[in-house]
């Protein structure tokens, strides 16, 4: 019989919350590195120079492959984190609407972190929900 655990289901969909961050995380990096059209137009409309946006899709993807690893993942989230801030600044700078542009980096740290707790009992540990 096949039962999942409480701690294998939980581990479970903080990888596949993990996994939806990481993703996301390629294409937005991907994207930056290829110098897309549609990359392009966004990036300069919040105030980013051209030379800017291969740098910052580096950045993105270091941070992601961070993030990735589970030895270095709380780093990876941390610096991650950071980067969802300054994402949040440059929107609010160009006075975006707040639910749909600015706070969409808000709600990817939210999945970012909890893919992670969920997945890693010593993150739990040191933060537990109740004691």
């Amino acid at each position: 019989m096949n039962t999942l655990t409480p701690g294998k289901t939980q581990a479970r969909i903080g990888w596949a919350l993990s996994i939806v961050t990481i993703l996301f995380m390629l294409f937005d990096a991907a994207g930056k590195l290829a110098l897309e059209s549609h990359v392009l137009d966004a990036t300069t409309k919040i105030g980013y120079p051209v030379a800017a946006i291969r740098p910052i899709g580096v950045i993105a993807l270091l941070c992601t492959i961070l993030y990735a690893i589970p030895r270095t993942a709380v780093l990876g989230a941390v610096l991650l984190t950071g980067f969802y801030g300054g994402a949040v600044a440059s929107k609010l700078r160009i006075e975006d609407p707040l639910f749909s542009s600015i706070l969409f980096a808000v709600y990817f740290g939210f999945i970012a972190w909890g893919g992670l707790y969920l997945r890693d009992e010593r993150l739990r540990s040191l933060f537990p929900l109740r004691r």
